[in-house]
């Protein structure tokens, strides 16, 4: 996946808008974001980053979507404890994942495993790829975004 390719097809639930689909948000720039778990402390402050900066991206016109293998129980939980107002969706089975390249092996003290890799997307209204962000590191990310959709 570049820059400039068609974001991959995808429909996920959501915890608070029933489901979300690249069809259903034809025309709407939106930024996904790829998040390990629900409730862990880097997770936490992207999702709270996010929200703090959700004025600005509706300013843009430009929907916010967290993204994460979490059910949406736990989304509603996670949502809850910390007043979060981003829409988080859930990706149980990790086709979302798998199409956007997130669901990777990772390394942990020398223990491999899958899992999802801290990831961002920022999608034009014609459902195009403008920005990819990598291997995300939570401070500063949000900035980077919210600058990279006023660009739009």
């Amino acid at each position: 996946m570049d820059i400039g390719n068609p974001a991959p097809d995808f429909t996920m639930s959501t915890d608070t808008a029933g489901e979300i689909s690249l069809r259903g948000l034809a025309g709407q720039k939106f930024v996904l974001y790829f998040y390990p778990k629900d409730d862990t402390p880097g997770c936490t402050k992207e999702a709270i980053g996010f929200t703090e900066s959700a004025a600005e991206f509706e300013k843009l016109g430009v929907q916010v979507i967290g993204v994460s293998k979490d059910t949406i129980a736990k989304h509603a939980k996670f949502r809850t404890k910390h007043n979060l107002s981003v829409l988080l969706a859930s990706d149980e089975d990790g086709t979302t994942c798998e199409a956007f390249g997130v669901w990777v092996e990772k390394n942990m003290y020398g223990r491999k495993y899958m899992g999802i890799e801290r990831a961002t997307f920022l999608v034009d209204g014609e459902g195009v790829l403008r920005s990819i962000w990598r291997k995300v590191k939570v401070k500063g990310h949000v900035e980077a975004v919210l600058a990279a959709a006023a660009d739009l």
